[in-house]
């Protein structure tokens, strides 16, 4: 594509980076049909193509965000199946992280639109903060169809149960069983630790059996995805900045391991975030080398076992910043067939849930079109039960389906002397 910026406006390395991108992107349109929004519309503008196109046009004059760019690049969610389906290595994860906050700093907000995107930012990243949010949405259930219509998403998104805080989360170095093989740290997350904490105990369960001796640095946290992803890059990089410090505190490590893949994909992007910042660069290279998922990390250390008594057939959905954010496609579920458990292929699986971290919250519609859409390709299965290894992942489609879902480092867990994932036990 080719492209006009001015030397000033190159002089900036984040438009220099973006003007690289863009000069990649020959719109020969590969992307349009694994496009999860343009599939659901059929609006140019909600392809990743169409999105380059504004992107490009909104840099290029250094202008602020219009209506229109604004609505379409909102509604991308950042789910990366079109670098998937790139044949010219455009990376257009970093092109639309760019736009967000283009957009964030350029153009105002609706009122309503502004507090539920502040709330969001506010709570989600603080496990307490964000467990109390919960316990007000869960209170407010009851009154949804009385909310306004940008809050409701809110209360919808509560659980029926809150989960305690975990052992699993706070700071500890729990030791390997047996001979050690690997010295990792563990991010725990921050929304998982309020949603879902079950998945932080099997792992650190999971690792310390396989041998790891597995470390919860005290101030690390939150990993940043959900800042950058709204626009708010600053924020994004002082949450990056509290892991790298506390893990280079705790460390050396062999590995740095995140449960959650969104949270996987944005570790893998510290190099990426911090290239151009001296005091952090090195760290940060070291960090994104050493990230891995769960998955990879157990393959290397697990050997094959029996399936547990009583295990179910399983779908695996693959999350997209696993499968297109870090290119983990097969693993998982070959990990579970190892383990014994009868796995199932899903239909459009490479298509997002809807989750795609606050997007069920931000853009609700859109969210419960692809909801739908997931459900009904899950039910063809015939599963009894669905696996996931992203948190809101699991939120979301649980929102949508009456089956158990759990994280495949649950059922690893159970597959090799752990207990029972509590959502596959018989209700009392």
């Amino acid at each position: 594509m080719e492209t006009r910026f001015d030397l000033a406006r190159l002089a900036d390395p984040q438009i220099r980076e973006a003007e690289r991108i863009l000069r990649a992107c020959v719109h020969c349109g590969f992307c349009l049909a694994t496009c999860p929004t343009y599939l659901l519309t059929g609006d140019e503008r909600d392809s990743p193509r169409g999105r380059i196109s504004m992107i490009k046009d909104m840099l290029e004059q250094d202008r602020g965000a219009d209506a229109t760019t604004a609505r379409h690049v909102d509604r991308c969610l950042s789910c990366l199946s079109c670098m998937t389906a790139c044949p010219s290595g455009v990376n257009y994860m970093h092109l639309v992280d760019h736009a967000r906050a283009h957009i964030h700093e350029t153009r105002p907000r609706p009122p309503m639109e502004r507090l539920v995107r502040r709330l969001v930012a506010l709570t989600v990243p603080r496990p307490r903060l964000f467990r109390l949010a919960l316990v007000c949405a869960l209170l407010a259930r009851p009154f949804g169809p009385l909310l306004p219509a940008r809050l409701a998403p809110l209360a919808g998104m509560a659980p029926r149960r809150l989960p305690s805080p975990s052992w699993a989360d706070a700071p500890a170095v729990h030791e390997a069983r047996g001979e050690r093989r690997m010295r990792v740290a563990l991010l725990n997350g921050c929304a998982q630790q309020a949603l879902a904490p079950e998945v932080n105990e099997a792992t650190i369960r999971l690792l310390t059996r396989l041998g790891c001796e597995v470390v919860v640095a005290g101030g690390s946290g939150c990993c940043g995805a959900l800042a950058l992803h709204m626009g708010e890059r600053e924020k994004a990089l002082t949450a990056a900045r509290a892991n790298l410090a506390a893990w280079k505190a705790a460390g050396p490590f062999d590995a740095v391991v995140a449960n959650a893949s969104g949270c996987g994909t944005q570790l893998k992007e510290y190099g990426f975030l911090f290239k151009d910042d001296p005091g952090w660069a090195g760290t940060s290279a070291e960090v994104s080398g050493k990230a891995r998922d769960i998955a990879e990390v157990v393959d290397g250390l697990m050997g094959g076992c029996a399936a547990p008594a009583g295990a179910p057939t399983v779908a695996y959905h693959a999350a997209c910043s696993l499968q297109h954010g870090q290119g983990i496609v097969g693993e998982p579920a070959a990990l579970l067939r190892r383990a014994g458990f009868t796995v199932r292929e899903i239909p459009e699986g490479h298509i997002c849930c809807g989750s795609a971290g606050t997007y069920n919250i931000l853009q609700p519609a859109m969210a419960a079109r692809l909801l739908a859409r997931k459900c009904e390709n899950i039910e063809a299965t015939g599963a009894d039960a669905v696996a996931a290894g992203n948190v809101g992942c699991m939120v979301q489609i649980a929102g949508g389906l009456d089956k158990p879902v759990v994280h495949p480092a649950q059922l690893l867990d159970w597959a090799t002397g752990g207990p029972k994932p509590e959502a596959l036990r018989d209700p009392p």
